[in-house]
C-alpha cells in the first residue's frame, strides 16, 4: 500500500525530533557467572573416587595368572623386552610378610627412591598368595591396581619363571 505526499509529510514531521537507538538490546537478568567446567569437575572427582576404591579381589586376577600393562603409546619391543626381562633390574622390591597398608607405603617410597636414582626397571615380589588365608593372592592384586594408578608406571609385566613368575613383576619406569 502507498501512501499519499501528505501523509508521508505527517510521517516526517512526527518523527523529526527521534534519534536513533545506539544499543537496542535490553539485559534480562544480571551479568552472567564465570564460566564453570562442571563436567570436568565432576569427571576429576569421579576419578578420585575410583583412585581411592580397591578392586574386589575375585574381579582383578586369579592365582597363576600373569599381570601385564603397558601405558597407550608404548612401543611393543619395548613390551616384549620387558616381558623377557631383556633390561637390566635397578632395584628390588620383596613384599613378603607385609599387610595392605604396608605395601602401598612401601610401594610408593620403593619407585620415588628408584625414579631418584634414575634407575629405568625393577622388581617388585608380591607372592603368588600360598600364604594368605584363602590361598588367594591378596597382594598381588593390589599392586596390579596400584602401579596402574601411578603416573611415573609406564609399564609392567610379569617376570619370568626363573625371577619369580607370576609371583613378581618388572616395572618399568619413566625417566625424570
Amino acid at each position: 500500500m502507498a501512501f499519499s505526499e501528505d501523509e508521508a509529510e505527517l510521517f516526517r514531521a512526527a518523527v523529526a525530533d527521534a534519534r536513533p537507538l545506539q544499543d537496542d538490546r535490553v539485559p534480562l537478568s544480571g551479568p552472567r557467572p564465570p564460566p564453570s567446567p562442571v563436567r570436568r569437575l565432576e569427571d576429576e572427582r569421579a576419578v578420585m573416587r575410583e583412585l581411592l576404591d580397591d578392586p574386589p579381589l575375585e574381579a582383578e586376577c586369579e592365582t597363576g595368572e600373569e599381570l601385564l600393562f603397558a601405558r597407550p603409546g608404548l612401543q611393543h619391543s619395548v613390551m616384549r623386552k620387558l616381558r623377557r626381562g631383556a633390561y637390566s633390574v635397578g632395584g628390588q622390591l620383596d613384599l613378603h610378610g607385609m599387610r595392605v597398608a604396608e605395601a602401598r607405603i612401601a610401594i610408593v617410597e620403593f619407585l620415588a627412591a628408584a625414579r631418584a636414582r634414575g634407575t629405568r626397571c625393577v622388581r617388585i615380589i608380591h607372592g603368588k598368595g600360598n600364604g594368605s588365608a584363602f590361598k588367594q593372592p591378596v597382594l598381588k592384586v593390589k599392586v596390579n591396581h596400584w602401579l596402574r594408578q601411578r603416573d611415573e608406571v609406564l609399564a609392567f609385566a610379569s617376570t619370568p619363571p626363573a625371577d619369580g613368575g607370576t609371583g613378581a613383576v618388572y616395572v618399568l619406569l619413566r625417566r625424570l
